[in-house]
């Protein structure tokens, strides 16, 4: 397909470019996030009912979420490097294009494993899209523009993991779970649309890089092979098999589980792309991951910070749909509207931080906002029982969403405050893989945490029924947990004890995952102390230049494109 091409520019030339123009492509640029963010928390309220009709177990659930998101942590490096040599418009559209193509045959998914293919396929799409808005927004805003820009950008990632839900349930519940993903095509056309008239081509000025494809496999190889290993763990067994692999005829021959052997591989390969990266980088060649831009502290830090927090933030999404329908017994449209209180949260964050954007450092921020994250996830943990309602939940998920309100889009300007816009797509492609491998991490341990916990607290309070066979134990154990918690209504037919335990044993689970949670964004909150806590400076644009005055390339270079 040839996509219409307007010249595009980089390095100190820019071409200018009316305000209106490059707000009203702000707007596209932030519904082409919305679809991808959205997509990643839709499933969430639809997974009980995926679960009914495709009859998918709680391994497939997770990697329902997991196969999009991890080849989306995959794959952004590699676009984010493409977008700076073919132009980032270019690459957004395609993404755009992939993305709700896939999104079709997803919708039309009959068995578990063409669902989870399509989502691999949806996260090729998405990997394309996310580095390319971040890049985009960096060349064509600077100073106070692009911190409002920022702000926008962020607060629309942060809302629409919480709208998500909203829409999801309103789908699932009136239509099907299968419009979760329909409805991304007539979104996917109008961003389309919106991109072509209104953002104009960028990329790199010179002579094109080449693509780094042996660090590109090393890295796919890497965080595959950890998340695989962080959720198929509890099914082969993580240190001895418990349940051996087949592929095909062939069956895994060891009493050592498979998984030790893959997270070897997960150390070799991860330290191969490292030493390789390096190796390219002494030569004089281009590298997929710009590893000079870590000797700049804001960036280096602020992605540390970003992976801990997101690892943090995304996990709970998992759980906490799962709990709300099969434990509480709301239906997927109810479900959404208790996330909507983190949306609302999002959104009030967002007029906050804009407010106080030019008078707080956004280091300070982002302390205040992981602040409040912890403590909403925290007090989830602390009010969830099998007894609880909406009413004691909302005001926790309404703290927590001003935490990633406030958290999210500063954190993001933060980390490239002082990226060059020539390695704008490398900077946010980075930037967006640490978000992501942060999410698939907490996709994968949290998720573990859940099914672990909820299958060892049920074990021990089914062993306290008296008269309950062993094997009738172990097959109510393993229903429930491959059922990601769904069989619990049909349990309350069988009997109102075996439900009642199902009941609190799920709730435990999804108690020690908020906890789990909480426990991480600790950890990110301590490692943005080592962010600098400078003010908010706005940086000069050339128009406003006095005659005569010069303005450095770097800035010059970020001038509307």
């Amino acid at each position: 397909m040839s996509l219409p091409h307007t010249p595009g520019v980089s390095g100190v030339t820019a071409t200018p470019t009316s305000a209106r123009r490059r707000w009203a492509g702000l707007v596209f640029i932030s519904v082409a996030v919305a679809l991808i963010i959205v997509d990643s928390t839709i499933i969430n309220v639809a997974i009980p009912s995926i679960v009914d009709d495709l009859a998918i177990t709680s391994t497939q659930v997770q990697w329902v979420q997991e196969s999009y998101t991890l080849v989306f942590a995959a794959l952004l490096l590699v676009f984010g490097t493409l977008a700076d040599r073919f132009g980032r418009r270019r690459i957004l559209i395609l993404g755009v294009i992939v993305f709700a193509a896939s999104s079709v045959f997803a919708a039309l998914a009959q068995t578990g494993e063409l669902l989870i293919l399509a989502r691999l396929v949806q996260g090729v799409g998405g990997a394309m899209v996310l580095p390319t808005t971040l890049s985009i927004i960096n060349a064509t805003f600077r100073g106070r523009d692009r911190g409002i820009a920022f702000a926008i950008w962020g607060s629309t990632i942060g809302g629409m993991v919480a709208v998500g839900p909203l829409l999801g349930g309103w789908l699932t519940t009136y239509f099907s779970w299968r419009w979760a993903f329909g409805i991304n095509v007539p979104l996917g056309i109008i961003i389309v649309v919106g991109v072509l008239v209104f953002v104009l081509e960028s990329k790199d000025a010179g002579e094109p890089r080449r693509i780094d494809v042996v660090g590109a496999v090393l890295s796919v190889i890497t965080s595959a092979s950890l998340v695989f290993g962080l959720i198929e763990g509890r099914t082969y067994g993580w240190w001895f098999t418990n349940n051996p692999p087949t592929v095909g005829g062939w069956t895994w021959p060891h009493d050592i589980s498979i998984i030790p052997f893959v997270f070897l591989v997960t150390a070799v390969s991860g330290v191969a792309f490292i030493y390789w990266g390096l190796y390219r980088q002494r030569a004089g060649k281009t590298t997929l991951l710009a590893f000079s831009l870590f000797t700049i502290p804001s960036f280096r830090n602020g992605n540390i910070a970003a992976l801990i927090v997101s690892l943090g933030e995304f996990g709970i999404i998992l759980s906490l749909p799962l709990w709300l329908q099969n434990v509480l017994g709301y239906d997927a449209l109810q479900t959404g509207f208790v996330l909507l209180a983190l949306a609302l949260g999002s959104f009030v964050a967002s007029g906050v931080s804009g407010a106080f954007g030019n008078k707080i450092s956004p280091e300070t921020i982002v302390r205040f906002g992981i602040l409040a994250e912890i403590i909403g996830v925290a007090g989830l943990g602390l009010v969830v029982t099998a007894q609880s309602s909406w009413l004691v939940v909302v005001p926790f998920l309404f703290v927590y969403g001003i935490g990633v309100g406030l958290a999210t889009a500063q954190l993001t300007g933060v980390v490239l405050k002082d990226v060059p816009v020539a390695q704008s797509g490398q900077g946010s492609g980075t930037s967006s893989t640490a978000r992501q491998i942060g999410s698939a991490l907490g996709i994968a341990v949290l998720g573990t945490v859940l099914f672990t916990s909820v299958g060892a607290s049920l074990d021990a309070k089914l062993a306290e029924i008296p008269g309950l066979p062993a094997e009738t134990q172990s097959q109510i154990v393993d229903a429930v947990v491959d059922s990601a918690g769904s069989v619990i209504p049909s349990l309350e037919e069988q009997s109102p004890e075996l439900a009642d335990a199902a009941r609190e044993a799920f709730s435990d689970g999804t108690r020690y995952s908020a906890y789990a949670a909480a426990g991480f964004l600790v950890l990110g909150f301590l490692a943005t102390l080592r962010l600098s806590g400078t003010a908010p400076h706005a940086e000069p644009r050339p128009e406003d230049a006095a005659p005569g005055e010069r303005i450095p390339a770097a800035q010059a270079s970020g001038e509307p494109v």
